[in-house]
């Protein structure tokens, strides 16, 4: 007898992938509503004008990298390695992973197709941000909803900020960067920010990295010292914060050196690779900080891989519709719950 045929689709961000994608990249992410929500009569020529003026400035972090952002080549690692360890759990099923981007190639539309064609029987529809935010994961499901057009009972897992196998993947690496440390430190948990009035309308994404970060800091044990920050501040809008580099000039003043973890990035993308390693790196010298030592990315880490196939598992079990995967109820994230409103929808 045949087994199922399950799609798993890996939702990100995605990156451009040479000089000449960066500005329709750049557009392609400030065109969104869920980034500006504003009417699109102004959104798109806002958009437009967005995007030619940090062009430049983009390219010459981009050229750092090689010219291009990693995200998608590190995205299909973490696919193929996602898709191995199901093929082993699923024996006698057919386990595939796509990779839909919401701005940049392979955008939503083309993943779609590809999967209409695949025609599954399931679909695991799984981000690759960990903390449910309106402006990652709602919006890469929306635009998902409105392209497949395809067979196959779909469920997904909308976040997953205290998975126990991603929080020990974090506390493995942290330990290993805190012992190669020279002196006292501050770990930093950095992750993206976002305006203020976003997490005003109720969007969990901050609740979700403060409970990420505590499942971390207590596996590590109560004498770390440690807090919660957040980069890539853009725009005259007030951010949530501390921001981080406001959090690394309070370390460096109290003569404290500082690791860094990237808790809401999986992969290593313009985020890690430039904001942490060049501009908050040079940041920490120039404070004269005793230390500054960065945690990688959780990328293929064997621990997180595994935690993220029993996602996948455990919501294949379901009936269907949306829900957190294991660590997280849905009655933490106040108002905006994509599983929550989906079963009072279907009550």
């Amino acid at each position: 007898m045949a087994g199922r045929k399950i799609a798993i689709v890996l939702f990100n961000l995605g990156g451009p992938d040479g000089q000449k994608a960066v500005r329709p990249f750049l557009f392609n992410l400030f065109k969104d509503k869920a980034i500006i929500s504003l009417p699109a009569i102004v959104r798109l020529p806002l958009a437009a004008l967005i995007a030619g003026t940090r062009a430049k400035s983009a390219r010459a972090n981009y050229a750092l990298m090689g010219g291009g952002s990693p995200l998608l080549p590190e995205t299909r690692n973490q696919g193929g390695a996602l898709e191995a360890k199901l093929s082993a759990r699923l024996a006698g099923d057919t386990v595939r992973c796509f990779i839909a981007m919401r701005y940049w190639n392979p955008l939503t539309l083309e993943t779609a197709r590809e999967v209409a064609a695949f025609a599954p029987d399931e679909i695991v529809l799984l981000p690759l941000y960990p903390q449910y935010s309106t402006t990652t994961t709602q919006s890469s499901v929306n635009a998902w909803k409105g392209a497949y057009r395809g067979s196959g009972r779909t469920r997904e897992v909308c976040c997953y900020p205290a998975l126990p196998g991603m929080i020990d993947s974090h506390v493995a690496q942290i330990r290993e960067a805190i012992a190669g440390a020279e002196g006292t430190v501050r770990l930093l948990f950095s992750a993206h920010g976002l305006p203020e009035q976003v997490i005003e309308r109720g969007d969990p994404y901050q609740r979700q990295i403060e409970a990420t970060a505590a499942a971390i800091a207590a596996k590590l044990g109560g004498e770390v010292d440690w807090q919660v920050c957040y980069q890539s501040r853009v725009g005259r809008l007030k951010w949530i914060g501390p921001s981080t580099p406001e959090a690394i000039e309070a370390a460096c003043e109290e003569g404290l050196g500082v690791v860094i973890a990237p808790i809401a990035f999986v992969s290593e993308h313009i985020e890690t690779l430039v904001e942490l390693d060049h501009e908050y790196r040079e940041l920490a010298e120039h404070l004269s900080c005793t230390t500054y030592v960065r945690v990688p990315a959780l990328g293929i880490e064997p621990g997180f891989i595994d935690a993220l196939a029993g996602a996948t598992v455990d919501a294949l079990q379901r009936a269907g519709g949306a829900a957190p995967a294991a660590g997280w109820s849905c009655e933490a994230c106040g108002p905006i719950c994509p599983a929550r409103q989906q079963s009072l929808a279907a009550a």
